[in-house]
């Protein structure tokens, strides 16, 4: 257990992707309230909404209204989702959105043209005119996002040869535009993940590239989330995504139902009680987590949310 970080850097990810995939329209305000609550409970980074077109996602739909109305808190990065060129005009023409230089893969063919309708080879051909767009911005290009990077619901469970190779042929492009690849975020879009598979994946990742920073972005479809985040610590890992009550799901994944990201306070809750600071008060981030639930008018698999933190229990204990 010595590799355990002393400090877990959580993106809040559930006023974007937990949200997207909600029937029921949440109000701008209320999205705007749901944000500013997260950055008041200590969330230092929150994917707050996208730019992607709504009537593919139109939860979405009010993106501009939402980063132009939050109360902003100094040192919070308030983030957004692209998925092409004019989304990011968007996000950048919005000039309340933090963008970062992010390029993105997946790891599935099926999944990537469902989502995006094109190739892995279209994706990698046209990460130059990202580059050069992210330029133009001023914006420098450090990380790579690959979906799906653990297991597919349409091909199956992706080799981690594959995923390495990914890696490589992206930053392949990056150094031949100018980019140098610092950061590698894997995703488990779709749930396939278990902890010895991330241990694994997360391994082969470090030996071929000892110096990238990990992150992972863990959906607990099956149950495995915590554990998975659990296992990736214990590797040093220190960089997830999560989603405040575990909201969320990818509208294109095929499983609809399924329990979303992993829960932001049930994340916070085992750093904390494995002694991992997160600069997130648990007991407020709860209250969050209700009120989303309130929100989307249905109950969210939080477990924490019910079960309460330890707090009062710990101030009660004998000393």
């Amino acid at each position: 257990m010595s590799d355990l970080p002393s400090f877990v850097h959580i993106q809040e990810v559930g006023p974007r992707d937990g949200l997207q995939i909600e029937p029921k329209f949440v109000e701008t305000a209320d999205k705007i309230r749901m944000i500013e609550a997260l950055a008041d409970a200590g969330c230092r980074e929150i994917e707050a909404g996208s730019f992607v077109n709504p009537r593919a996602v139109p939860q979405m739909a009010d993106g501009d209204a939402v980063f132009a109305g939050i109360r902003r808190r100094e040192g919070v990065a308030y983030r957004a989702l692209w998925l092409n060129a004019k989304g990011l005009e968007r996000a950048i023409a919005n000039g309340h959105v933090d963008v970062n230089g992010k390029l993105t893969l997946t790891a599935s063919e099926t999944f990537v043209r469902r989502n995006t309708n094109r190739s892995i080879d279209d994706t990698l051909a046209q990460m130059p005119e990202w580059i050069a767009q992210y330029r133009a911005n001023g914006i420098a290009v450090r990380t790579l996002g690959l979906m799906a990077a653990f297991g597919c619901n349409f091909e199956g469970y992706i080799p981690e040869a594959k995923v390495l190779d990914l890696i490589a042929r992206a930053e392949e492009v990056m150094a031949e535009n100018g980019c140098t690849l610092k950061t590698v975020s894997l995703a488990d879009t779709m749930g396939w993940a278990s902890p010895l598979q991330v241990k694994r994946l997360v391994g082969a990742v470090r030996d071929r590239w000892p110096e990238m920073r990990i992150k992972l972005h863990l959906h607990d479809t099956r149950g495995q989330a915590i554990a998975n985040a659990v296992a990736a610590m214990e590797l040093g890992v220190a960089y997830f995504d999560s989603s405040v009550g575990g909201l969320g799901g990818c509208p294109f994944a095929g499983h609809k139902g399924a329990a979303g990201n992993v829960s932001t306070e049930d994340l916070v809750f085992s750093c904390h009680e494995m002694g991992i600071d997160t600069g997130i008060d648990l007991d407020a981030l709860v209250e969050v987590a209700r009120m989303a639930e309130g929100l989307v008018g249905h109950e969210l698999p939080g477990k924490v949310m019910k079960g309460g933190t330890l707090t009062r229990y710990k101030q009660a204990a004998p000393h």
